[in-house]
């Protein structure tokens, strides 16, 4: 049986990414995500990844701001592009994205996007823990709240 706390990003990570350049219209990305089945983008700026649209942007940014279909994508996007090494382990992405309330988080190797990583993928892999992997995570968070209350840190 393998140790949950050893699986990093690397194991479950979804490898297909989309990515545009950042020019491209809030309509025309949306079409790029209906036609791939895909819930989030890369936005790139010289071969540089710089930012990520989600299915939520759409209706966080465009919808309640009125923005028109031709409304440059970049202008939307969350930006700056946070980023995990596909090396870290699923638990620290687990509350790395927990929290700084994120939902897709793409994973950059020699800054290249070579996956990405959402709270689909983490529950997919907790439902799939044993009751000791739980215990751990479980114990791992308490010891982080007591260290952030602590009087002794």
């Amino acid at each position: 049986m393998t140790d949950a706390t050893k699986i990093t990003i690397r194991d479950v990570m979804t490898k297909a990414v989309i990515s545009v350049d950042s020019s491209i219209t809030v309509n025309e990305a949306a079409k790029i995500m209906e036609d791939v089945k895909v819930g989030a983008i890369i936005i790139m700026e010289n071969n540089t990844p710089v930012g990520i649209v989600t299915d939520r942007d759409f209706t966080i940014k465009v919808v309640a701001h009125a923005y028109q279909i031709s409304t440059p994508v970049k202008q939307i996007m969350s930006t700056p592009l946070i980023t995990i090494s596909p090396d870290e382990s699923v638990w620290k992405v687990a509350d790395l994205m927990y929290t700084r309330g994120i939902r897709k988080l793409p994973v950059v190797e020699d800054d290249q996007v070579i996956g990405i990583i959402t709270a689909t993928d983490l529950v997919n892999q907790l439902a799939i823990s044993t009751d000791e992997d739980i215990r751990k995570m479980y114990h791992e968070s308490v010891i982080k709240v007591y260290k952030h209350y602590s009087p002794y840190s």
